[in-house]
């Protein structure tokens, strides 16, 4: 309880500063704003003036920042939400502050490589948050384990700490998987309404049929998935069936090499 207490009253007057203004870091403020995170205010940058506005417009402590060392000097933790083209151009021309913590979303760029670049002794955090992080849920990857950047994801995911950043790779090869997911969705419902059903019930039915599913998993997240794989058939059954037929036709072999290539990019 008294670890709570103190954590709020730090974030209480934090300053969240965010370099880049893509999807990813709309959905990082957007679940900050709507969790129980205590903040002074959060500064963006200008790069992407219509989202910094859309931004701007829907949180009320969203302040646009003139440029990117506008951000840095107004913040006490810095979010890097940049491509890792544009972090290895500009990050040397900023000038970071003292004790500022700093949070990097950018995939490909390693910590060493972080560290060189923004040439101070500062904490850094790599994190790899998903986008239903806006709405409060899904995991948040982080290297190297940091307490207080931990205790930050908690209200707005779940905190996965990772010991070796090369094992940090697997995690962001898997997160090349969610178009990939909802591609899925996208085409059984449009196999449903093909059969002469609503569209709008049809996709209704498979959203709410897979949300269902992946709770059951998280309800038993502590048990090898296996056992739900084989709950969920009966010997001649639909689902048994169903996956024989994807495991014949080599689709889950397929979805492995898909994150084997993913995975070699990284």
């Amino acid at each position: 309880m008294l670890i709570d207490i103190w954590f709020t009253d730090i974030i209480d007057i934090m300053k969240l500063g965010f370099i880049g203004t893509g999807n990813i870091v709309s959905d990082v403020i957007t679940g900050i704003s709507k969790s129980k995170i205590s903040y002074k205010k959060i500064i963006i940058s200008p790069r992407n003036k219509k989202k910094a506005q859309y931004l701007k417009k829907k949180i009320k402590k969203v302040i646009i920042a003139k440029d990117n060392q506008d951000v840095i000097d107004n913040s006490d933790w810095v979010f890097l939400g940049i491509l890792p083209q544009v972090g290895e151009k500009i990050l040397p021309k900023l000038k970071f502050k003292n004790k500022q913590i700093i949070i990097s979303f950018i995939s490909t760029i390693n910590y060493l490589r972080l560290k060189r670049l923004i040439k101070k002794r500062l904490k850094i955090v790599r994190a790899i948050p998903m986008p239903p992080i806006r709405l409060g849920k899904g995991p948040i990857a982080i290297f190297p384990p940091n307490k207080k950047v931990k205790n930050f994801f908690d209200k707005i995911g779940v905190t996965i700490e990772i010991n070796n950043e090369k094992l940090s790779k697997n995690f962001w090869a898997i997160s090349g998987t969610m178009a990939p997911f909802f591609e899925l969705l996208n085409t059984l419902s449009k196999w449903l309404a093909k059969k002469k059903l609503n569209k709008i019930e049809s996709q209704k039915y498979v959203v709410y049929l897979y949300s269902a599913l992946a709770d059951l998993a998280v309800k038993n997240v502590s048990s090898p998935l296996d056992v739900l794989v084989k709950e969920s058939q009966t010997p001649g059954g639909l689902n048994w069936e169903g996956i024989n037929e994807l495991r014949k036709s080599g689709y889950y072999k397929k979805l492995e090499k898909v994150v084997n290539k993913i995975h070699k990019r990284l």
